[in-house]
Order: structure tokens, then C-alpha cells, then sequence
């Protein structure tokens, strides 16, 4: 049985303000009660999360409404930047190996969209080279401008902050880390992970994801 507890409540909190190579998370962690399975990536939302209300373009060029276009699909989203240095590659092919792991029919069911925090240098054509060799050719990649995509993320508990030059000349893009998954049942977002999620953990949970169950 699930059960309420302290720990799950500081286990959001940390994933909101999780240190990385990307960059810190400003986000507010969510507010609602949750509950975690002891030694499990996910954590468990009693409140879900409603998807961004977020109409962008994707790696075709093309308007990409993300509500109407993952809506009745198991989705994952997360936010990060193709410049990262080890956090958002490696996070993209966790979720990429998992995928592989899936019957071809679920393959072809489960949403996986990534939203740039760098939108000034990640530009459609430079998401549609990047994604398929630091994850997998069928995410999708979505770009458009800072504002609309800080408030989309927010809408979700993630904190990002405008890109920002460092002193030697890098750019470092400040994000959360965290994916959440949402429901293909109720489009709610109801499972979040943290950076430390293996690919073996995203393999454990996504059949479930798919069902509209928990993990």
C-alpha cells in the first residue's frame, strides 16, 4: 500500500532543487501531499499536475500545440537544452533506452517531448540534430520563445531562468531536472522523476505509464 509520509514530501523538494552540471532549479516544489514507494525513482503525486498550456514549434518548423497533440497519449516531458553537458543527454537516453525495451506497439504510443530552456541557440533545425543521437528520432523537440516557455514550464512545478553567459564565454542554462510523466487516461501529470532515474527504472515504470497506471 502507498502511504503518506515526510520523506515524500522532501524527496519533491529535492528534485526541485537539485544541483547539476546544467545548472540549478529555481521552480517552487509542489505543494501537494505525494507518496513514494521506498527505494523507487518515481514519486507519486495525489494532486497531479495539469499539461503546460503550451503551443510552440517543433523540429519541423511546424506549430506544435502540446496539449492537442499528446492528448489521450502517455506522455513524458522535460525540459532542458542541447548544450548541457552530461544531465539532459543523459536523461534523453535513459528514456531512449527504456523505449527500446517496449513491445513495438507501445513504442509507438508513448510521447516523449523535449522543451528547450536555450531557445536562442536550440533552434528547430539545431533540435532535429540533436535529439535523435543524445535520445531517440521519434521525440519530439520544441522550441519558441523564452517567456512562453518559462511559464509553461512553471505550470508544472519546473523552474528555469534565462540563459546565462558565464565569465570564460559558456552559456549555462539554469532548469529542473526532473520528467513527469502524464496519464494517456486523463492527460494529468500525476508521476515525477528525479535526474538519478536509470534507464533500468524507466523500464520498470513506462509499461505501466502506458496502461494509465501507477508505477
Amino acid at each position: 500500500m502507498r502511504k503518506k509520509t515526510v520523506l515524500a514530501a522532501t524527496l519533491v523538494v529535492a528534485a526541485g532543487l537539485t544541483l547539476s552540471a546544467c545548472g540549478g532549479d529555481s521552480a517552487k516544489s509542489p505543494v501537494a501531499d505525494v507518496s513514494a514507494k521506498a527505494n523507487r525513482p518515481a514519486t507519486l503525486l495525489d494532486q497531479p499536475y495539469t499539461k503546460p498550456n503550451l503551443v510552440l514549434t517543433d523540429t519541423h518548423g511546424k506549430k506544435y500545440d502540446l496539449r492537442e497533440q499528446t492528448k489521450g497519449k502517455p506522455t513524458l516531458i522535460y525540459f532542458g537544452y542541447t548544450h548541457c553537458p552530461d544531465v539532459c543527454p543523459l536523461t534523453m537516453s535513459n528514456i531512449a533506452i527504456a523505449r527500446k525495451k517496449l513491445p513495438k506497439a507501445d513504442q509507438d504510443k508513448l510521447q516523449v517531448v523535449f522543451v528547450t530552456t536555450d531557445p536562442e541557440r536550440d533552434t528547430a533545425a539545431e533540435l532535429a540534430k540533436w535529439l535523435p543521437s543524445a535520445g531517440d528520432p521519434s521525440f519530439t523537440g520544441l522550441t519558441g520563445d523564452f517567456p512562453t516557455i518559462q511559464a509553461g514550464a512553471r505550470q508544472i512545478g519546473i523552474g528555469i531562468d534565462p540563459p546565462k553567459k558565464e565569465k570564460d564565454g559558456t552559456v549555462v542554462s539554469m532548469h529542473g531536472a526532473q520528467v513527469i510523466a502524464f496519464s494517456p487516461k486523463t492527460d494529468a501529470g500525476y508521476v515525477l522523476y528525479s535526474q538519478d532515474t536509470t534507464a533500468d527504472d524507466y523500464a520498470k515504470d513506462l509499461p505501466k505509464i502506458i496502461r494509465g497506471e501507477n508505477p
